[in-house]
């Protein structure tokens, strides 16, 4: 059974106490505005302490429960506290699982698409076949998901794989989900170049931007653009085609700039490369209003080194490690497939308490 965090149950027992002086206030028939008023407030706590209530009330019931098998250590009776024991340190475990979710701060954001940018880092071709296999592996996500993932642009590894992808992952809650993906993910395998057999480390960079929304009060003027056309071309420089359909967007009072060739049409890549150009420029938007600096950008994702990374994969024990929450996993080939539920819900639900 998992234990609620000191600092989480001092806030809980703040919050019941804020209700108690609440309860009393109410009982003095205060005036009506400031009954409103309280009564708000109450209702906002209720939910809350209730089963912070419930949960005391569990733990209580288990420490006498401890004491009976401590005093009756054979024979039916302990045995039957054994098992009443273990039944209310599962009910504690789920109380504590709602409290975390009714605790986590509400991010307007968490119910938007969001644009996933992947770039290969430190290992030269190793770290472009890991961003093709990242991205493989968050289009099987999505896919799970029943979201549609669209790629906005991609430059090609020499090798296979990707140097750079960027694709927009369209579909309710998508950022709530993935949110914590960004940093840098470390591989670490055998390349099939290895004649020796030496296991190698490389690292690529994952980015997530929430879409911006209208009513972000994100005004971008077309005086504040510069869009210039070229043609789209292939790995080595070999035109894809005759037109010049691909398109690069600066934003010039931030200097952030968008390139998209991954359609034929040059209409379609304007479209997708605004898109990811109002998600950077609306990301910067909401870091500066957090008073946070560029510095803080680049921590996002990591300087892409071997030793600045947030999650391991390792081919040759078959397992993946979160390093931020401590968790591993020996389902290496089930995540690249895409079976990313059990890391992004540990994640949501240790970022719900983040700080705690």
């Amino acid at each position: 059974m998992s234990a609620l965090p000191p600092k989480l149950r001092e806030k809980l027992a703040a919050m019941d106490a804020r209700r108690g002086a609440l309860e009393r206030k109410m009982a003095g028939a205060p005036p009506q505005k400031e009954w409103r008023e309280l009564s708000a407030e109450y209702g906002k706590l209720l939910p809350l302490t209730d089963k912070f209530r419930r949960w005391q009330n569990a733990q209580n019931k288990i420490g006498e429960l401890r004491e009976m098998q401590n005093g009756e250590p054979n024979g039916e009776l302990a045995q039957m506290a054994e098992d009443e024991c273990e039944e209310t340190a599962r009910e504690c475990d789920a109380i504590q699982k709602e409290l975390r979710r009714l605790l986590a701060p509400e991010n307007e954001n968490d119910s938007r698409g969001c644009f996933l940018e992947i770039r290969a880092a430190v290992g030269g071709d190793e770290s472009s076949l890991f961003a093709g296999a990242l991205f493989r592996m968050y289009s099987r996500f999505a896919e799970n998901q029943k979201w549609r993932a669209e790629t906005v642009s991609m430059a090609a590894g020499e090798a296979g794989g990707c140097k750079e992808i960027i694709a927009r992952i369209e579909g309710a809650g998508a950022y709530g989900k993935l949110k914590y993906e960004s940093g840098a993910h470390r591989v670490q395998r055998v390349p099939e170049t290895e004649s020796q057999g030496r296991v190698h480390t490389s690292v690529a960079t994952v980015a997530v931007l929430a879409e911006a929304a209208p009513e972000d009060g994100l005004n971008i003027s077309p005086a504040d653009l510069r869009v210039e056309t070229f043609r789209s071309s292939g790995a080595g420089g070999q035109h894809v085609n005759t037109t010049d359909s691909a398109v690069r967007i600066t934003h010039i009072p931030t200097g952030t700039t968008v390139e998209c060739q991954d359609g034929r049409s040059q209409h379609k890549n304007k479209e997708r490369a605004l898109g990811v150009l109002r998600a950077r420029v609306a990301e910067q938007k909401r870091r500066e209003q957090a008073q946070k600096t560029a510095e803080e950008r680049r921590a996002l994702v990591g300087g892409g080194f071997r030793s600045d990374r947030i999650r391991t994969y390792n081919f040759p024990q078959g397992r993946v490690t979160d390093h931020r929450i401590g968790l591993t996993l020996y389902k290496l080939s089930e995540i690249m497939e895409g079976a990313l539920g059990e890391l992004v819900d540990a994640l949501a639900s240790a970022g719900e308490t983040d700080g705690e």
